[in-house]
């Protein structure tokens, strides 16, 4: 079954629409819920008083739920090109239903990785409160993976948009599990980029976009060998130059 044009823009439209809005939301950062607040009070270094100020200032759920907006904000876009691929193969009154499980099963991959992060950036932040040593460490780390042939191993799974099925319960099982797969190979390629924004004490903004730039263009590249080498995707870019060229274009040559 295919989609129209009308259909795929709507589903642009929609998606990021909603990616827009929770960017929105981040940055007013509504009781700092993407930011860690730490008083220590302890000279000494890290203490269970410290702790207990720690986890009473930044409450584990306020983190969690500033962790979901941010993965909506970054990669919902990404599951553009695998929601117009259900909605492809699926009957018209499935495809909303399949389409939202496989955002829901994405988005709890996202969330059980965000608990470790979380906890590990607790951590970090008791031990090093307001430092880029963690921020450094972790940058040299994503370098690392980002030339990896195993990151590359995960972008390729990425593009693997399997056959579902077509009717009753085994449709939306499938739905589910194309996003629970799919959310693992994006954790699997792009877990350090999401990290290295939340361990920044300034510029956790900027980096964010930054790093969202980085992973939407990455996915919109085809599959590759995997081996070591320089991966830094700039197609996201290109694409937008190129398509305001070509809208610049056509306004002069109307004028």
């Amino acid at each position: 079954m295919k989609i129209s044009p009308n259909e795929r823009m709507a589903i642009n439209l929609v998606i990021i629409s909603i990616s827009f809005l929770v960017w929105i939301l981040l940055l007013i950062n509504p009781g700092h819920i993407t930011t860690i607040k730490h008083c220590c009070i302890s000279d000494s270094g890290p203490s269970a008083a410290s702790l207990r100020m720690l986890l009473e200032m930044n409450p584990i759920s306020n983190l969690l739920v500033g962790w979901g907006l941010m993965v909506v904000a970054m990669m919902l876009p990404k599951l553009i090109i695998p929601i117009q691929h259900i909605y492809a193969h699926s009957f018209r009154r499935r495809r909303i239903l399949s389409a939202l499980l496989f955002v829901f099963g994405y988005i709890a991959v996202w969330m059980v990785a965000g608990i470790i992060m979380t906890s590990a950036i607790l951590a970090l932040h008791l031990l090093m409160p307001d430092s880029y040593i963690p921020a450094i460490g972790l940058g040299l780390i994503a370098i690392v993976w980002q030339f990896s042939p195993i990151k590359q191993r995960f972008l390729n799974l990425g593009h693997d948009h399997r056959t579902l099925a077509a009717f009753g319960w085994a449709a939306y099982r499938d739905a589910l599990r194309f996003g629970v797969m799919h959310g693992l190979w994006c954790v699997g390629s792009g877990w350090a980029l999401m990290l290295f924004p939340m361990l920044l004490p300034i510029g956790h903004n900027l980096a964010m976009l930054i790093v969202t730039v980085l992973m939407l263009s990455e996915h919109l590249e085809h599959p590759k060998m995997p081996c070591w080498r320089i991966n830094i995707s700039g197609k996201l870019l290109r694409i937008i130059i190129a398509q305001t060229q070509v809208k610049f274009d056509r306004i002069t040559f109307a004028r």
